[in-house]
Order: C-alpha cells, then sequence, then structure tokens
C-alpha cells in the first residue's frame, strides 16, 4: 500500500490551522482528480491595498510544496479598494490552494483596514509627525507585525498627498517598516514612578542616553504645566535646540493642571474659536474641550512653554487618536508636533474579514449566486500584471 509522502512543517501547521473543511476539500479533490482554479479575494468595506504579508506568505508556501500560484494584484499596495473589489486574484491546483484559505486571508483583511485608518488620521493632521505605538494592544507576535506594516502602507499612502506621516514606532522589532534601525521612545509612567518626580526621571534618562533627544511625560502627578516647566528650566540647553519635547498623556478621569470645562472653552476662544461654535457630538466635545487629552488641554500647554520662553520645546499628544480625534484636533488647529498612537488597530474586528471565492474552475467561470460582481469582465486588463509565486 502506497503511503503519503511525509508532511513538511510548514504542511502540518497549515493543517493544524486551517478550518477542517479545507483540509478535507483537499483530499477529496486529490482522490477524484485535480482542478486549475482561480480565487477572487475581497473586502467588504473600503480599505487601503496591504498585501505584502499574505503575498510573501503564499510564496512561502508555493516553494515549500513545489508548485507556483499565479497571483493578479489588482489594487498595488497603498491604492483605495472600493467594497467588494476584487483585490487580487490567485491562481493554481486545488490541491494546492484549497486549504490555504483560512490562513490568508488572517494575513490580508486586518492590514488592509488598518491602512486605511492610519492613511485617515496622517491625512486629518498633514503637518503633524505620527509614530506607531500599536504593539502593546496587540495579540501577540504576529498582529504586532500586521499592524506595523499596516501603518507604514497608510502612511506612504498619506504622504504621496503631501502628509508627513509616520515617521517610526515604538519596538525594534518592526522598525523596519518605516525605514528606522531601532523603535523610538523615552519614558513610561512606571519611570517617573520609580524616579519619585518627573524631573529626576528626566535628569535620569538624559544621564543614561546623553546623546537623545528628551521627550518627558508629564502627567503623572497631575501637574503637566508645572513639571514640564520645570524640566525645561532644568535643561535650557535641550529646549533652545528643540531637542526637548512634553509628552500629554492624560487619563480621561481629569483634567490637564488647570483646566476645567469654562476654562477649557476660554482657552479655544483664544485660539479656535470657530471649533466650538457649530454643533458637535458628545465625543467631539470631549475631544474639544473635555477631560484627558483635549484640543483645549494641547493649547493650554502651548501657551505655557511659550509664554516662559521655550517656544522650540515640541508637545507629543497620545491617548486615544483615532481618525475622529485626529480630525477633531485639526479643526481647532492644535499646536501638535508628534501623535503617538495604535488607534489605528481597527475598532471592529468583524470588518477585517476577508473573504475568498472560487471563480473559475478549469477556466470555466463560475460562482456561487450573489458573488456574480467577482467574475471577470470581457477584456479586462490586469492592473498590476502577472506574479508567479514560488
Amino acid at each position: 500500500m502506497d503511503q503519503a509522502p511525509p508532511r513538511s512543517a510548514l504542511d502540518a501547521a497549515i493543517a493544524g490551522r486551517t478550518d477542517a473543511y479545507f483540509n478535507r476539500t483537499r483530499a477529496i479533490v486529490q482522490r477524484f482528480g485535480e482542478c486549475q482554479v482561480t480565487y477572487a479575494v475581497f473586502l467588504r468595506r473600503p480599505v487601503v491595498s496591504a498585501p505584502r504579508l499574505m503575498l510573501d506568505w503564499l510564496e512561502s508556501v508555493a516553494r515549500d510544496r513545489g508548485t507556483q500560484f499565479g497571483i493578479e494584484v489588482m489594487h498595488p499596495e497603498g491604492t483605495w479598494v472600493g467594497a467588494g473589489d476584487p483585490i487580487l486574484y490567485i491562481s493554481g491546483p486545488f490541491t494546492q490552494l484549497a486549504d490555504l484559505e483560512t490562513l490568508y486571508l488572517q494575513k490580508l483583511g486586518p492590514p488592509c483596514v488598518a491602512a486605511h485608518n492610519a492613511y485617515q488620521m496622517c491625512l486629518e493632521l498633514p503637518a503633524v509627525s505620527f509614530l506607531a505605538m500599536d504593539a502593546r494592544h496587540c495579540a501577540g507576535a504576529e498582529m504586532q507585525e500586521m499592524m506595523a506594516y499596516a501603518a507604514s502602507v497608510g502612511s506612504a499612502a498619506a504622504r504621496k498627498e503631501g502628509a508627513r506621516g509616520f515617521t517610526g514606532n515604538a519596538t525594534d522589532s518592526t522598525a523596519h517598516w518605516f525605514g528606522a534601525p531601532r523603535g523610538f521612545g523615552t519614558m513610561p509612567h512606571a519611570l517617573i514612578g520609580y524616579a519619585g518626580s518627573t524631573l529626576r526621571a528626566a535628569e535620569m534618562f538624559h544621564e543614561t542616553y546623553p546623546e537623545e533627544n528628551l521627550t518627558v511625560l508629564v502627567d503623572y502627578f497631575g501637574r503637566e504645566v508645572t513639571d514640564g516647566l520645570a524640566v525645561c528650566r532644568r535643561f535650557p540647553e535641550l529646549a533652545a535646540e528643540g531637542r526637548m519635547a512634553v509628552r500629554l498623556d492624560t487619563h480621561g478621569g481629569r483634567f490637564l493642571e488647570g483646566l476645567d470645562p469654562a476654562e477649557s472653552y476660554a482657552v479655544l476662544e483664544r485660539h479656535a474659536p470657530g471649533a466650538i461654535r457649530r454643533y458637535r457630538s458628545e465625543t467631539e466635545l470631549r475631544h474639544l474641550v473635555g477631560t484627558g487629552v483635549s484640543a483645549a488641554a494641547i493649547w493650554r500647554m502651548r501657551e505655557a512653554l511659550d509664554e516662559a520662553g521655550f517656544p522650540k520645546v515640541r508637545i507629543v499628544a497620545s491617548s486615544g487618536f483615532g481618525v475622529g480625534k485626529c480630525r477633531v484636533m485639526a479643526e481647532a488647529k492644535a499646536p501638535i508636533d508628534v501623535v503617538g498612537t495604535g488607534s489605528f488597530i481597527p475598532d471592529s474586528w468583524s470588518e477585517t474579514y476577508a473573504t475568498a471565492d472560487i471563480v473559475a474552475y478549469d477556466g470555466v467561470p463560475r460562482v456561487k449566486i450573489g458573488r456574480e460582481f467577482l467574475l471577470r469582465r470581457n477584456g479586462e486588463r490586469k492592473r498590476n500584471g502577472h506574479k508567479p509565486a514560488g
């Protein structure tokens, strides 16, 4: 009796992680005869195309299996894709493709949605630099890689339209997506708690990393303005050289030092009155004049720095900077230099589900009822050529 060839480690991993009905489909096709198929791969919502992780994985599988897949990318990386519009077509032997669908869809949907979010955020604040701080919110290393990649894709698309975009991220392992040798960051709240004061934490950091720019987290003791200015006065040379920044990360349970609802409105009346003189949703009002890192908080910090003679000290803002908050900050002309955020991670994970349907069997067009829009139109031109994988 013939024995089945031994599985590679990759094949065994695929079999263990894919849906069981795909494994069974592969076995059935192996028994009843090979068929050449073409899959259309799409999402149900508008996205920015981010297929590289999926394509790299398919290439590795093709090499491992000693086969080739024909891949036609209809929307190259970084381009906008409409809902239901195939991002790419995959062709090859059914026995080699049947069990891959679960895993390659996992690698496509989330990056595409996150890239779209990052793109929109960068366009809302085109003069602001962004730092990707997604790692701590990711469910493991694979998601961390997907989200960093997505931010880089959305950022690159926004830069083509004049935005500064994401200039780096917080971890060494994914810094390559941003063309950087390492991650960026200075201090968490834990270092300030250890030091016992914001000023001492800044001193410790500077003594340890004297050549690094100094970004000081100033909300630990609820004295954002007081502690921020104290650090500026301690390091006047860094402040004058533009090598210092204060990071606002005030949580949503309190106002920035010196602010309350009335004073928050007063700050925006001085700097961006138009932002509060039209209808606003509850969420938009919170972003403008509420607790946490509001537009009023950022303007108040800028006022204090300028009045104290530190106009070159930059402001880094973090805490919930998604698309909506970025839009409100833009309308309030908030003087932000850098936004640190992981809020391009999709809010609704169900929106990230990519779908694949076979649209041709041995060259004959065939798809389930309701998905006819995936069929190739006569004379349809390939938008990015034919790329064999493997």
